[in-house]
């Protein structure tokens, strides 16, 4: 249909330009000439071409939801989507690239924009969007599309999503703290005689968790925050924070005098809500998006518990730092082989029209969302029947605007609504953002974080668990310099100096 279309606007195109070159009399006898009116009026009437878009795996089917449906109808563009598989994702979108497959954009994560710009399969798109790119170039800030640079040439729009958020703070059992008479601890020192006291009284596990060793809310107040740290305009990963060591001493003496989970090396994620939820432990480190689930599977089990979210703890500055999220999500890209380039340009462009945008993202007022307050307030069951997978369809935000526009997916509900304001509210002057959060992909990075974040949490675990010296923590180091990570370090600083041009 694409490649039909075009060879009948190609046809109709060589024969209006025939007719011309044969017909210069007729027309002035006719008294008929072309302005720059009839010009424009002609191409807005011109068939728009049909698009196919590659999207991430998600569990809908995204051509029957009605964002889909929505963006069709008020750009006049028609676009059908498919998905990269859940399983060998990577393998697929290869093996389609390979084939050029005929997508207009692609929705791809940081890895894939590398790679696939490195090897030539992606169009630039500084020309295009200097030229149909005015919305995006509004609403998307520099900062962002310096993040989408590779070689000095963006390759794909930059997609960030919420702003700067926090998502995750410790919770524990408020009906405990009433019961025993505690008090919230605001420092370490008043965290570990609050674990002492809650194994002591309960008889359960006063903290439990799983799989990694890092606990954010723990490890900050030893100075240790984002994986990447600046000082003194260098940069430098956690590993080398000299608080890692001592925050690791840290949970090794939690571990051995039984204040954390002794089954904290093997937890999944599924078995640290469990243990929580079904009374066997005190505290957790828990998401804002979990509390609906969470309180729902205690209050179940115990019908009077009630959860509490606990403050953020002071480090040995006298002051919290918490980490918050924030970062460019995907990359919108556009293959080198594709047709219509200035068109793609054009509709993505179209997407980030102010109205446009805002009905994609929270929908119709009165229909999907009121205003109130001055917050923006779902309306149930509309909004989630209509908007619950809309974010698939963004193709970069307005990113002064859709923070606000998204919160009203966090008043969906009203225990979903209080934990998100509280650890908001608790983080609110103290937080800290990794400076490599709007870079863009990093080659040394891309090749080695995986590996060497494996390498740090294994070993990590066995300092806590016991299993290996502390003392040999420099050696660890050693090691995971020289199995990448120093070329990751050397990297980070090499693009972080250029910011600084």
């Amino acid at each position: 249909m694409f490649k039909k279309t075009l060879s009948v606007l190609s046809i109709a195109t060589l024969a209006a330009s025939v007719a011309a070159c044969g017909s210069a009399t007729d027309s002035k006898t006719s008294g008929g000439s072309t302005t720059p009116a009839d010009n424009k009026q002609a191409e807005a009437n011109k068939p728009k071409p049909e698009f196919k878009a590659l999207l991430q795996y998600s569990r809908f089917d995204p051509n029957a939801e009605f964002v889909a449906k929505y963006l069709n109808e008020k750009t006049g563009y028609k676009t059908t989507y498919d998905m990269l598989p859940v399983e060998n994702f990577d393998e697929k979108l290869n093996l389609l690239m390979a084939n050029k497959e005929p997508y207009a954009f692609m929705k791809l994560n940081a890895t894939q924009y590398a790679k696939l710009a490195s090897s030539g399969a992606l169009e630039p798109l500084d020309e295009l969007i200097n030229k149909y790119g005015t919305n995006m170039k509004n609403v998307i800030s520099q900062t962002s599309w310096n993040g989408a640079k590779l070689d000095g040439k963006i390759y794909g729009i930059p997609e960030t999503g919420s702003g700067t958020i926090v998502n995750t703070a410790l919770v524990t059992r408020q009906d405990w703290i009433d019961e025993l008479g505690l008090k919230m601890p605001t420092t370490r020192d008043e965290f570990y005689t609050f674990l002492k006291t809650i194994r002591e009284k309960k008889n359960v596990i006063p903290l439990t968790g799983g799989k990694s060793p890092m606990l954010a809310e723990v490890a900050s107040t030893f100075g240790v925050t984002t994986t990447w740290n600046e000082s003194g305009g260098k940069l430098t990963h956690m590993v080398e924070n000299p608080g890692m060591k001592q925050y690791l001493a840290f949970m090794k003496k939690l571990y051995d005098e039984k204040l954390i989970d002794p089954e904290w090396s093997i937890n999944q994620s599924n078995k640290v809500i469990e243990n929580f939820t079904s009374g066997k432990a005190a505290i957790m480190m828990n998401g804002y998006y979990n509390m609906p689930t969470i309180t729902t599977a205690l209050n179940k089990n115990f019908p009077n518990a009630k959860i509490a979210t606990m403050p953020f703890m002071k480090g040995d500055s006298g002051k919290m730092q918490v980490v918050a999220g924030g970062s460019i999500g995907w990359f919108i890209a556009v293959p080198k082989w594709s047709e219509n380039k200035e068109e793609i340009i054009k509709y993505l462009d179209l997407k980030l029209d102010k109205d446009i945008f805002k009905g994609a993202a929270i929908g119709q007022e009165g229909v999907h969302h009121k205003f109130e307050n001055g917050n923006y307030l779902p309306i149930l069951p509309k909004f989630n029947d209509d908007l619950n997978n809309a974010s698939s369809f963004l193709t970069g935000v307005d990113e002064k605007n859709y923070p606000i526009y998204w919160q009203a997916r966090v008043r969906k509900d009203p225990v979903l609504t209080d934990a998100f304001t509280k650890i908001q509210e608790n983080a609110k002057g103290s937080t800290v953002t990794d400076p490599l959060a709007f870079a863009p992909p990093i080659d040394a990075i891309a090749k080695n974080a995986q590996k060497l974040n494996k390498f740090m949490e294994d070993t990590f675990i066995k300092f806590i668990a016991g299993g290996e010296s502390l003392d040999n923590y420099d050696k660890f180091l050693t090691q995971w310099k020289a199995d990448g990570g120093a070329d990751m370090i050397k990297a980070a600083n090499d693009w972080y100096a250029t910011t600084k041009k």
